[in-house]
């Protein structure tokens, strides 16, 4: 008789307020045979609150590949698994890619136990379109190559949704306004479900002046979300994708280029097209 595999649990823990947690996850969490979890003392005393004895193993962002090894045998020995991130859902910036996708390819089920996750909270009541978003997890820590990230991204993709440590956000903010300008609409959400959870709406400048009035409010978890750019006039394209309608015509002809730029940039053909035809005037 072959051996019954364990099942891999992917369980959303809270991000602040701990009575976010579901019964569900709590009733997983008391029958896996094994906890593995981003740092095992952190999330010991969440399992303490919950009055919860677990084996746990650490799986984080140095030991992944490795763990994720020993762990897929512990399922396919029939054993049980829940895997728990710091705070909210695994794998939203959260350690658990290769874990999940080396138990998918090995036929082991993978179970979601949702809950918690900041980016869904925050933007739920951050009062931005909610239809269409993008979220890009952390920035980049150096200036340069957060800029550079902001300017690759499509203007088509909707709210822009990141995670930011708190003593890099007045940086990020001004990266914003380099990338984006001084009038988009910002929303910056901190200590989501804790005693201090605040909203803060306005632009990069307003926000920053909020910051710094209050050193203690360059403290704690944040999302900053950023909202989409406005309607824009036919003649108004974004420099990134000017740059790269130039450097398509070098190869291509202008349709084509235009074509290509306008489903990169999310840009409109028709202006790009226009745009081209005044350089070859």
């Amino acid at each position: 008789m072959s051996q019954v595999q364990g099942q891999l649990y992917i369980v959303a823990t809270p991000i602040g307020h701990l009575d976010d947690i579901s019964q569900r996850a709590i009733a997983i969490l008391r029958q896996v045979s094994w906890v593995a979890a981003e740092d095992t003392r952190h999330s010991g005393k969440l399992l303490s609150h919950l009055g919860i004895s677990a084996r746990f193993l650490a799986l984080h962002d140095h030991n992944e590949k490795q763990r994720a090894a020993s762990l897929l045998q512990k399922l396919q020995a029939g054993e049980d698994v829940a895997l728990i991130s710091d705070a909210g859902t695994p794998l939203i910036s959260d350690p658990g890619y290769s874990l999940v996708r080396l138990c998918r390819d090995a036929g082991v089920r993978v179970v979601p136990v949702p809950g918690p996750c900041a980016l869904i909270a925050a933007l739920c009541c951050a009062g931005l379109p909610t239809d269409k978003f993008h979220f890009i997890g952390f920035l980049p820590a150096k200036s340069g190559q957060r800029q550079q990230v902001l300017q690759q991204i499509p203007n088509n993709v909707g709210t822009l949704i990141c995670y930011e440590a708190a003593r890099r956000v007045k940086d990020t903010l001004a990266d914003v306004v380099a990338v984006f300008g001084e009038e988009r609409e910002l929303v910056l959400a901190k200590e989501l479900t804790k005693t201090f959870e605040h909203f803060e709406h306005g632009t990069a400048a307003s926000i920053t002046a909020w910051l710094e009035e209050d050193p203690q409010r360059c403290q704690g978890e944040m999302v900053l979300m950023i909202a989409p750019a406005a309607a824009k006039a036919d003649d108004d394209i974004h420099p990134a994708a000017v740059q790269t309608l130039k450097l398509l015509l070098s190869e291509l002809p202008l349709k084509k280029a235009a074509a290509l730029t306008a489903e990169i940039h999310g840009e409109k053909k028709n202006a790009l097209y226009k745009l081209g035809l005044t350089w070859s005037e």
